[in-house]
């Protein structure tokens, strides 16, 4: 009697198809693409906004145009833009062959802050004036260490055998030097985020834990000597965790107190789109690294949650095609992309409701600013084009494009 095979239909995975549903979305690598560009889009136009509602009194005052602003604002979003498609459609393996090239030339933008084209802003030397534009080269410095860093610590980590771990040393060092090239100009907001980065991408690519103990008491012991040989930000930093006394509220407290105001006044669902009390010159900074304050008070709490929430959101998206990429330097750039973006949101969020000393470090895609505009879409860009990897969504897209 002939026996009968019965058929063995593969197990198929909702969460890797086109086809997920409920819950199952979230794991899609298709759905988090587009949810990605969905969020970066959504925080672009919001921020764009907010910048005009934020900054329109302060014009005025200022004898300008209240949209003035809002158009310089508009302005570097289609910049952006254009520098976020123009990343995304550079094949992935590029950006591999040539984050050296990159690194080396943001060091080179970087030096030029020490040069007679540097420009200080509230004793800061991190602005470059090239005559037809003023850049802040840090941002791009976080791109570029978001590119080379995963192919070093890939390298070091195939070059590591047993207890051979020196391999790891290049990629320290030369965290080290765009760490230290930063510092010169005495950011130190922007230096924590590329330190952030920088040992993220060092615990994803497999360096032993002691050495992460010996460069945390070594940045540590640097931090503290950065802090206490400067009086403005030991200010800054005692003012955030002790209580401020009588002349601080209107010196080194009074950003701070402001932006709580700002945030107690939203109350639920906020005073409405312009409604500010805060922006009439009371808060200064508030279209720039304190805008998280005003959409707290005009938009309330269900605003700041939003605006949490499409931070999450991409922090998820970019997390699960990494988890499921198959090329380990790709893996670990999105990671370090999304550390960029979701950590500096963190660190941005937690000054303003003072949980860190003000540091200067803006919301990415929200705050006005070209430069951070600028480099936070062109890295979203690069993440589209790792993104395009995954056989789901390159199959999705060249569809699309055909």
């Amino acid at each position: 009697m002939e026996k009968t095979i019965p058929d063995i239909k593969p197990v198929i995975n909702p969460a890797t198809t086109g086809d997920a549903r409920g819950i199952h979305m979230l794991k899609s690598p298709l759905w988090c693409y587009h949810g990605f560009i969905g969020a970066v889009l959504f925080l672009t136009f919001l921020g764009a906004v907010m910048v005009f509602s934020s900054s329109a009194i302060s014009n005025i005052s200022s004898g300008k145009s209240p949209w003035s602003q809002a158009f310089t604002q508009g302005k570097f979003c289609l910049i952006g833009l254009a520098f976020c498609f123009g990343a995304s459609r550079i094949k992935a393996p590029a950006y591999r062959r040539f984050s050296g090239i990159i690194l080396l030339i943001a060091w080179a933008f970087q030096l030029l802050t020490m040069s007679p084209l540097g420009v200080n802003y509230q004793g800061n030397t991190g602005w470059v004036n090239l005559g037809i534009v003023t850049m802040q080269p840090a941002e791009f410095m976080k791109l570029a260490v978001c590119l080379w860093m995963p192919l070093g610590v890939v390298i070091a980590s195939q070059r590591s055998v047993g207890k051979d771990h020196w391999p790891y040393a290049l990629p320290v060092i030369m965290l080290m030097l765009c760490c230290m090239l930063v510092i010169l100009g005495r950011d130190m907001g922007t230096d924590m985020i590329i330190l952030i980065i920088g040992v993220v991408v060092l615990l994803l690519g497999g360096m032993p834990m002691s050495w992460f103990g010996v460069m945390g008491a070594a940045v540590v012991a640097l931090g503290a000597l950065l802090v206490i040989q400067s009086p403005n930000r030991l200010d800054r930093v005692l003012s955030a965790y002790t209580k401020c006394n009588t002349a601080q509220l209107q010196g080194t407290c009074y950003q701070s107190v402001h932006a709580k105001f700002a945030l107690a006044s939203g109350g639920f669902a906020g005073v409405g789109l312009g409604n500010s009390r805060e922006k009439w010159n009371y808060l200064p900074e508030a279209h720039n690294d304190f805008i998280f304050a005003i959409i707290g008070e005009e938009l309330g709490y269900v605003g700041a949650i939003i605006i949490v929430l499409m931070f999450l959101l991409i922090g998820w998206c970019l997390a699960c095609i990494a988890l499921q990429s198959k090329d380990r330097y790709t893996s670990i750039v999105l990671i370090s992309i999304a550390v960029w973006i979701v950590g500096q949101a963190l660190v941005n969020i937690m000054v303003v409701i003072g949980l860190l000393p003000v540091m200067g470090v803006p919301m990415p895609f929200v705050s006005a600013g070209g430069s951070s505009l600028i480099m936070c879409l062109t890295a979203a860009g690069v993440a589209m084009s790792m993104m395009r990897q995954e056989t789901q969504i390159a199959t999705a897209t060249n569809r699309l494009n055909s």
